[in-house]
């Protein structure tokens, strides 16, 4: 198990066994106190408690502080010691919610003969989990959990189909049948190898609702985000290796950056770019850098430098995972491993501060489902009714333009989404179908249908824009976004840090006034406002942009080979998981140029890459 997460930790290694009930070991990525008073398992001075740990804890030196841990009671300055002595002096409850960091750990206690599993309030650090017939598991990936198994746990289909769905697999579910993700925020309580239910310590719904709205102006509300921002900027430079960020050319990375740069005077940047892309950022990246004045350093790819990332995929990320800006994301981690061991990102800017445009759109179907019910099921009904081709013939007519944009693209799979939102129970499900990208796929797995509801029926209080923010904080976020970034950096061994990612900011951000997220249609006001302090306001004016990944022009061509094979009906057949005449019938539309189906073909390969790469 330990070695199948080298690439986690390089560094060092650590095994501690108690022959009788337990075993703990560690990979070690060395980044603060990298003497040998770090390494891990690691025992807390009473004996009482071991612990294997990942991740780091900003608020280690308050904690410190308020144990009354003065120099001469620990061996070493590393975060890891810290934790371990608050494990003992407080309990695992109360570490968890005095801890601020990103994590996952495991901590044995000697005296009960109980294992405690915890994951950090977002979900930026992995933990899996699963109970076999004499033994319980876990590991921070689920190959080196498989590793520990003893055999190969059966599929679930009901994961398969939200992998089709939305391109991940969300928590707590996993690929495996009784293989499970700790949910973030969450701990889990072993007695007697039977895991207890998990219990959350930290709840962003609850934090949400219980926060005071904020009476003040647009300009106070800078005031305060930048203080916040520059501590916590701050609080995440902690290294005893050479750091780093990540600049994409957005305003979030660059908020990041601009305060990294205020608080340091010498931050190392790193942007990844492609050649002749359409929607390459490394232009507006190195205008930010110059004018911040940062040490910078980009790559710009070729298109036969990405599609060479495509084959590792399936084992870096060792499940099967789909969102394809994972290519310029492992792209980028390899380019600053190079040259530092810690980056800072700036993911979370957009579910933190209403910064996806899907939200304004879920703003004008919020009002289309408050129409009365007998107008909104007509609707529906028609338009569910109408044939494929009428829409799209509709869409290339000179009549096109009456229709929204979303359905414009894609008319006929748009026009489908649009009537499954009208006809939603409640706004949360409404908000998950727009963001499917595939809204039925049962009809591409054999067997029958078993769905499995992930509904949060506490969001539809919040109000459209909120609620798809707080939906994202739940799912999309760590499942998605946190995911692919932490596979990606540390296939590469390179620690990622998210500033945006603190219990105060979350805070702070929930309880603005709308008008501070959201302007003229536009997000992130107050980040954009922030970033105006920095760096010239056409940056900060910018439309968000992304990494754009080509995913149709290089199925149609250089992946085709490759993907084909993966898709050939015979396999499909000999599998018996996917339905053979259902994926050709897409697969052959998509090279026939009858539809862009890159989006939905994409995690077909990706699982296929998975199952028959290991």
């Amino acid at each position: 198990m330990s070695d199948a997460l080298i690439h986690r930790g390089p560094d060092a290694a650590g095994l501690w066994v108690d022959e009788q009930f337990a075993a703990l070991s560690h990979r070690r990525l060395s980044i603060v106190d990298l003497s040998s008073t770090g390494a891990q398992p690691m025992h807390s001075q009473d004996g009482r408690w071991v612990l294997t740990y990942n991740g780091e804890l900003y608020n280690a030196d308050d904690i410190r502080s308020r144990l009354r841990l003065s120099s001469r009671d620990l061996k070493g300055h590393s975060d890891t010691e810290v934790l371990v002595e608050a494990l003992a002096r407080w309990g695992v409850e109360r570490s968890l919610k005095e801890a601020v960091g990103m994590f996952a750990f495991a901590a044995w206690d000697r005296q009960d003969g109980e294992l405690w599993l915890a994951r950090d309030r977002f979900g930026e650090k992995p933990l899996y989990y699963a109970s076999t017939a004499n033994c319980f598991v876990f590991a921070s990936e689920l190959p080196a959990l498989e590793a520990g198994l003893p055999g190969r746990p059966e599929l679930n289909r009901s994961a398969l189909a939200e992998l089709l769905r939305h391109h991940y697999v969300s928590a707590p579910s996993t690929i495996y049948e009784g293989v499970f993700q700790l949910p973030p925020g969450s701990w889990l309580l072993v007695r007697e190898g039977q895991p207890s239910s998990p219990s959350r310590y930290w709840d962003p719904v609850d934090e949400a609702t219980r926060v005071e709205q904020r009476n003040q102006t647009i300009e106070e509300s800078v005031d305060q985000l930048q203080e916040l921002l520059e501590r916590t900027v701050r609080s995440r430079l902690v290294s005893d290796v050479p750091l780093g960020a990540f600049l994409s050319g957005g305003v979030d990375s660059s908020t990041i950056v601009s305060l990294m740069q205020q608080v340091t005077g010498e931050t190392k940047t790193f942007t990844v770019g492609f050649e002749g892309a359409h929607r390459d950022e490394s232009v507006v990246a190195r205008q930010i850098a110059k004018s911040l004045g940062t040490t910078h350093s980009e790559q710009i790819a070729s298109g036969a430098d990405a599609l060479a990332v495509v084959p590792r995929l399936a084992r870096i990320y060792g499940e099967p995972f789909a969102d394809a800006s994972q290519i310029p994301t492992l792209l980028v981690c390899e380019h600053a491993r190079r040259h530092v061991t810690v980056a800072l990102s700036g993911d979370a800017g957009d579910e933190l501060f209403g910064g996806y445009e899907r939200y304004r759109y879920f703003e004008k179907l919020v009002r289309l489902r408050n129409a009365p019910a007998i107008v909104r099921d007509a609707g529906a009904r028609s338009l569910h009714a109408v044939p494929a081709s009428a829409v799209d013939g509709l869409a290339r007519s000179r009549f096109g333009g009456m229709l929204p944009p979303a359905i414009r693209k894609r008319p006929a799979a748009r026009a489908r989404m649009l009537s499954r939102i009208l006809r939603a129970s409640s706004d949360t499900e409404a908000y998950q179908v727009l963001r499917a990208v595939n809204d039925d796929p049962w009809q591409l797995i054999c067997g029958e249908p078993h769905r499995v509801s992930t509904l949060d029926d506490r969001l539809s209080n919040l109000g459209a824009t909120r609620l798809g923010m707080m939906n994202d904080t739940l799912d999309y976020l760590p499942n998605d976004i946190l995911t692919k970034v932490d596979r990606a950096a540390m296939a590469v061994s390179l620690e990622t840090r998210v500033p945006f990612l603190d219990p105060e900011i979350f805070r702070f951000a929930w309880s603005l006034p709308t008008d501070h997220l959201v302007q003229n249609g536009v997000g992130k006001q107050v980040l954009r406002h922030l970033l105006g302090r920095y760096v010239p306001e056409e940056i900060t004016s910018l439309p968000k942009r992304g990494f754009g990944v080509p995913l149709d022009d290089w199925l149609r061509g250089p992946l085709s080979t490759w993907a084909g094979e993966l898709l050939d009906p015979a396999l499909l057949a000999e599998d018996g998981i996917l339905e053979p005449a259902v994926v050709h019938r897409l697969w052959t539309r998509h090279l026939e140029v009858k539809e862009n189906l890159g989006p939905q073909l994409w995690p077909l390969v990706m699982f296929q890459s998975w199952k028959h790469d290991r």
